[in-house]
């Protein structure tokens, strides 16, 4: 998930997570009573400045450092309340990459897993994986729910994000991640995202 948002995993879910970059994660746990306020499926949100704070509240020195004094139980029960209403009237990130099931979409996924910069046209791809367009087509809405060139574009931007946060900058991310110009990149990065490549590598 990119800088600057909160992803939110409900109990039951198996999941881990791995840094790129610099990184400074804060972890909150919920009480089934709040959790049942959120969604019941994994989730990223842009944050408000009002949620960022109380994170970083719920979070620091007084959760780690004996010398400074806690927070009492309710004053910590009022500021998680704050969280999730914030977080309930937050918009959802819209990045996510389903995993196919599919062994053809599976390995159509290897693929451009190991290139994101691939531009072959799913035909060429159906081809490839022994499958007809309309197959995969039909595979990748059914699946995925979404096109392959919107999966693409996802897969792409999820690249994007690792090489921003390595010290990448805009025009190199664009031709690794497959994009012709570094302006078309800057606008699928923007839509998805929320804010430029440049914005976002410097926040990060």
């Amino acid at each position: 998930m990119p800088a600057n948002r909160v992803a939110w995993t409900p109990a039951g879910f198996t999941h881990y997570h791995r840094a790129h970059g610099d990184t400074d994660m804060r972890i909150a746990f919920l009480t089934p009573s709040l959790a049942r306020l959120l969604p019941d499926h994994p989730a990223v949100f842009v944050t408000s400045g009002l949620a960022r704070e109380v994170l970083l509240a719920l979070t620091g020195p007084r959760s780690y450092d004996d010398a400074v004094p806690d927070y009492s139980r309710s004053a910590r029960s009022r500021l998680l309340r704050v969280l999730v209403d914030e977080l309930h009237e937050a918009r959802e990130q819209p990045l996510h990459l389903p995993e196919p099931q599919d062994d053809r979409l599976r390995e159509l996924a290897r693929r451009l897993y190991e290139n994101p910069a691939d531009n072959s046209s799913l035909a060429e791809h159906a081809r490839t994986v022994g499958a007809s367009s309309r197959t995969l087509s039909r595979l990748f809405r059914n699946e995925l729910g979404m096109t392959f060139y919107e999966w693409r574009t996802q897969l792409r931007v999820h690249h994007a994000l690792v090489l921003l946060a390595d010290g990448r900058d805009t025009t190199q991310t664009a031709h690794a991640c497959g994009w012709s110009n570094p302006s078309s990149f800057i606008a699928a990065f923007t839509d998805i995202i929320g804010t430029t490549p440049g914005r976002y590598r410097a926040s990060s």
